[in-house]
């Protein structure tokens, strides 16, 4: 059983689930007015080797993540690139799935959008208001968080505490500077939608709990983003459930920082980095590789440096891969009992898997697996190097790292070279087969050995 660290509690704890041998899972997706960033890049990565670790174990898991399309960023930059909004969501979603599908990222089951479910927020605005949570300004309708009890459990401070050290805007009468806004009033040039309460859009912590609720419905499994989302965003999520006596949530999970030289990577300190720009210079790969070194819920330093050692890292596996001919499967993968794995190396990895996902033990495993089946091919015993080599691109495949060991597409001039080679190895004439080696390397292939020949790649 999956164990895992849940922020509501404060503790590691087993992720029960609603509906035996299935998961509910809801992760907050993106604003659509940029490109995305490392932080992005960590929190879909995260969430989407969790994912695939829950179908590796053999259960049934719907994934739910969102698309804001409606914000004040994006009216922002529609404004000033005189373009609509919509436009400008249109871009930057696709520019965000792009990213998405480098990195290996499975689609989420579902992707609703902000804009699509304005009426259900509209509704559950309505309703609040009737039970007295709720209450209206000029400018908007408010959530008295006095009144939702438990305010502040995923701060993991009191309402109190909060509010000593809230910051006051002075241009809103709010009862409280803690109370977030579910509805903004209608403002001339903006996007507006009729609603009982006055014309205007829904408040960013509105969205999330009313798709989450309507797609997966009351009391779901998970609930999961970012650190950076904890409070005041999921506070405000599920205070808005709690208003309205419907369960939300059961399990709670964000994950660490990404850091840029020591400091954490936000656009106010100036050191924002694209992901786009990353995943354009680098292995998307690596960036994958370097998430699973850490623990999930540990800050990550992402730099020139560290993606360099994760690809070198990356360089290990495909060797193997390439020695051994193995190419990942599509898909996740899903565990099985296999006679043609190693046994005991599935169990550590899922005791590892299981404890919280200690993902940079679990990794190391793998690389484990990978210097014992080069050394069953060094030795000459295929068969278990077979083996280990399968067990690398099960547990690896499971955290969601593929590898391609296919051949290279060779000219005839090259594969003529090739099998001279080994034709000379096989005679034994080791000085014919390393001329023809560093004849290869000269025209800029890497040579390497594997039980079926030379193999070569760029």
């Amino acid at each position: 059983m999956l164990n895992l660290y849940d922020t509501a509690v404060g503790t590691v704890r087993p992720l029960t689930l609603r509906d035996e041998g299935k998961v509910s899972m809801y992760v907050c997706g993106p604003t659509v007015y940029d490109l995305p960033h490392l932080g992005h890049g960590r929190f879909t990565l995260v969430f989407d080797v969790l994912r695939r670790y829950l179908i590796y174990s053999g259960l049934e898991v719907t994934y739910v993540s969102n698309i804001t399309d409606i914000d004040d960023n994006i009216i922002g930059r529609a404004h000033r690139e005189d373009r609509t909004e919509g436009e400008v969501a249109a871009e930057y979603e696709e520019r965000w799935w792009e990213a998405m599908d480098l990195l290996e990222v499975l689609r989420p089951d579902m992707t609703p959008h902000a804009t699509a479910f304005v009426d259900g927020m509209i509704a559950t605005i309505a309703e609040l208001l009737e039970r007295g949570t709720a209450y209206q300004l000029p400018d908007g309708v408010y959530l008295d968080v006095s009144k939702v009890d438990g305010y502040g459990l995923l701060a993991g401070q009191p309402l109190e505490s909060l509010r000593a050290g809230a910051r006051v805007d002075a241009e809103v009468e709010k009862r409280s500077p803690l109370d977030f806004a579910l509805w903004k009033a209608a403002k001339p040039d903006e996007p507006a939608w009729a609603a009982p309460f006055g014309a205007g859009r829904p408040g960013w912590h509105t969205e999330c709990v009313v798709m989450s609720l309507s797609l997966l419905g009351d009391g779901f499994d998970l609930h999961g983003g970012g650190l950076d989302l904890k409070f005041p965003h999921h506070e405000n999520e599920r205070a808005q459930a709690v208003a309205l006596g419907r369960p939300f949530a059961q399990h709670w999970a964000h994950n660490g920082w990404v850091m840029v030289e020591g400091e954490k990577m936000s656009k106010s300190l100036g050191n924002f980095t694209s992901l786009t720009d990353l995943l354009a210079k680098a292995d998307p790969r690596a960036y994958r590789l370097l998430v699973l070194r850490s623990h999930y819920r540990a800050p990550i330093e992402v730099t020139a440096e560290t993606i360099a050692d994760a690809e070198r890292g990356l360089d290990r596996l495909d060797a193997l891969a390439r020695r051994l001919e193995l190419t990942s499967p599509p898909g996740p993968v899903i565990g099985t009992t296999d006679s043609d794995i190693e046994t005991a190396a599935v169990e550590r990895f899922v005791a590892l898997m299981d404890d919280d996902l200690q993902t940079p033990q679990a990794l190391g495993l793998v690389f484990e697996l990978v210097g014992e089946a080069n050394t069953a091919l060094d030795d000459g015993d295929e068969s278990r190097a077979r083996r280990l080599g399968a067990t690398v691109i099960r547990l690896a495949g499971a955290m969601g790292l593929t590898f391609d060991g296919a051949a290279a597409e060779l000219d005839a001039a090259t594969l003529a070279l090739a099998r001279a080679r080994d034709e000379a190895r096989a005679a034994k004439d080791f000085a014919a087969a390393d001329a023809l080696r560093d004849q290869l390397q000269a025209a800029g292939w890497v040579v390497e050995d594997t039980p079926s020949g030379t193999a070569l790649h760029r």
